[in-house]
C-alpha cells in the first residue's frame, strides 16, 4: 500500500523534473539508478531513501524541503494529500510557458492575469 508522503514526493519530483525539462532518463543517469526506479519514486510505489532524495533534489536544483511543501501536520495513510496546484498537467503547461517568457515580457503578462482575474 502506498504511503501518501511517498506519493506527495513522487509528484513532487515528477513535477520538478518536468518543469527544468528533464526526462525520466536523464534523471535517472544522474543519480546513476534506472529509470524505471525514477518511474516507481515519481508514482509513490518505491519510497525515495534520503541519500537518494538528497542526489535528486541537487540534480534538480532544489533544496530537500521542497518536496515536502503542501504537506499539513499528520498525514496518515487514509488522509488524501493533494494540495498542489501543479497536479493539473494544463497548469504546469501554463507555468513552464509563462517561465520561458523574458522577464520585463512576463511582469506585463502577470499585471494583465491580475486584471483580468479582478474582473471576473
Amino acid at each position: 500500500m502506498k504511503h501518501p508522503v511517498d506519493v506527495h514526493v513522487g509528484k513532487r519530483i515528477r513535477h520538478r523534473r518536468w518543469m527544468v525539462g528533464m526526462t525520466q532518463q536523464q534523471l535517472a543517469d544522474s543519480v546513476g539508478i534506472k529509470f524505471q526506479q525514477i518511474q516507481k519514486y515519481e508514482t509513490g510505489m518505491n519510497r525515495v531513501s534520503a541519500s537518494r532524495l538528497w542526489d535528486i533534489a541537487r540534480t534538480l536544483g532544489v533544496e530537500i524541503g521542497f518536496f515536502f511543501e503542501g504537506l499539513g501536520g499528520e498525514a496518515s495513510s487514509d488522509s488524501v494529500i493533494e494540495t498542489d496546484i501543479l497536479a493539473n498537467k494544463e497548469a504546469m503547461e501554463l507555468v513552464r510557458a509563462y517561465y520561458s517568457i523574458p522577464e520585463a515580457q512576463r511582469r506585463r503578462l502577470f499585471d494583465l492575469a491580475r486584471v483580468l482575474s479582478d474582473a471576473a
